[in-house]
């Protein structure tokens, strides 16, 4: 009996250890992935249109599981009217028409799928490819940084109104509805030009909107894009997207919590592709009101992976980029969050400066930086010293390593059920290199 107190405090550490969940990364004590995921959704078979989409959705409308809806063309849902789809609907993209969806300013979308029936947009091509079909895009009234807090999409829609393509305004807790437990496959159909639909488009859209448990795979443009608003992301998945996985712009005010993108060297378009971009305008800056909140992310519990089994070789043979991108008078707080397999972890634009106003806004806490070729630097300057020192201070307790994936993370290799969260016990600080 008296050994008794040991053995149970052996039994408690043994217990905790099998049960413990690793606080950096995506978390959860069960693999959140399981159920509503797709990861190989080109062997997917969901049946021919038995309904068509097209035009104006001026009414409100409920699409119904028993249907396979066709996107024919730009649907814009308009009129403050509301799309109810039921969990377990199919919505198929038009190829020759590039079918989209539209949510108007004012309009809303209630996709509230269930973890065991999501709802799926993909493509109506029997071999599907990404950039299939357009993508879904939801515009709402919250504010932006342009001047009159105000603009518009331009995907070469053809006879509307610029009130179907405006987006801005000034009610940060407007509602554009819901988003839960849904795929979106093969979209960002190209247009003319180099620019391509996003799989899925938040501009303007406010802090009551609803976005969760949302998986976009194989998309041939962004898979995220988020202009403006006060938006909060959570459970989002980026699986094999060709450009920009999540990608922060004008002004936006963003959480995105315990959310993964999956990386592939061999689909990256040499345009720009990597998982994450915060930035507070494009191009020119001269249309951005200053005195307005500019771009601000706060990222916790990400995990962003370019997954290989030859990263040395893809690396040699530039094929792999950085995983986030930070751009001038943009704001990112990440924290607790995973960067694996990039080249370099992290890359500020050159126009930044190194000091301590900048360093303020763009911090990097409890992170795990593995496998990447370097780890933060300014764009064309191959001098990082003082980033490496900075963010390598042991009060921001970030990790540097240079495990393997399948030392790393739980279970990558498996087709259908992979485990992106990272193993327990496997965080082991290395020196700076």
């Amino acid at each position: 009996m008296k050994n008794l107190p040991q053995l149970l405090t052996l039994f408690l550490l043994v217990f905790c250890s099998v049960n413990a969940q690793q606080e950096k990364g995506i978390i959860g004590t069960n693999n959140w992935l399981n159920s509503w995921s797709e990861f190989n959704p080109e062997q997917v078979e969901y049946g021919e249109a038995t309904e068509i989409l097209t035009g104006n959705i001026s009414t409100d409308t409920k699409l119904v599981k028993k249907n396979v809806y066709m996107l024919l063309g730009n649907v814009f849902v308009t009129d403050n009217a509301t799309l109810t789809i039921e969990p377990g609907t199919v919505i198929i993209g038009d190829f020759k028409t590039n079918g989209s969806l539209i949510i108007t300013k004012g309009a809303t979308i209630i996709a509230d799928g269930l973890l065991t029936d999501p709802i799926v947009f993909t493509s109506n091509r029997s071999v599907k490819k990404a950039g299939d079909w357009g993508g879904l895009i939801i515009l709402g009234d919250a504010p932006i940084n342009k001047f009159g807090n105000g603009s518009s999409v331009n995907h070469n829609f053809k006879s509307v109104s610029y009130d179907q393509i405006s987006y801005g305004g000034d009610n940060i807790e407007s509602n554009s509805g819901i988003l839960r437990f849904v795929r979106i496959e093969f979209a960002g159909k190209k247009l003319m030009g180099k620019d391509n639909f996003n799989a899925l488009l938040l501009a303007g859209v406010g802090s009551q909107t609803i976005i969760e448990n949302v998986m976009v795979s194989y998309s041939a443009g962004n898979s995220l894009d988020v202009y403006g608003g006060q938006v909060n992301l959570s459970k989002v998945v980026s699986y094999k997207a060709n450009r920009i996985d999540y990608n922060f712009n004008y002004g936006t005010q963003c959480n995105i919590y315990n959310s993964l993108a999956v990386r592939s060297s061999y689909i990256s378009s040499p345009e720009g592709s990597r998982a994450m971009e915060v930035m507070t305008y494009k191009d020119d800056k001269s249309d951005i009101d200053f005195s307005k909140k500019q771009t601000l992310v706060t990222a916790t519990n990400l995990t962003l992976i370019n997954a290989s089994d030859n990263l040395d070789s893809e690396i040699k043979m530039g094929l792999v980029r950085e995983a986030i991108y930070i751009g001038e008078y943009a704001s990112l707080d990440m924290s607790k969050s995973v960067v694996s397999g990039f080249n370099p972890a992290v890359l500020f634009e050159n126009k930044i400066k190194i000091n301590n106003e900048n360093l303020d806004r763009i911090r990097f806490t409890e992170m795990y930086f593995n496998n990447c070729k370097g780890n933060i630097f300014i764009e064309y300057n191959s001098n990082n010293e003082d980033l490496e020192s900075w963010y390598g201070n042991s009060s921001f307790f970030n990790v540097y390593s240079k495990g393997l994936d399948s030392e790393t993370f739980i279970d990558l290799k498996n087709s259908k059920r992979p485990d992106f969260r990272l193993r327990i016990n496997k965080i082991i600080a290395s020196s700076l290199d």
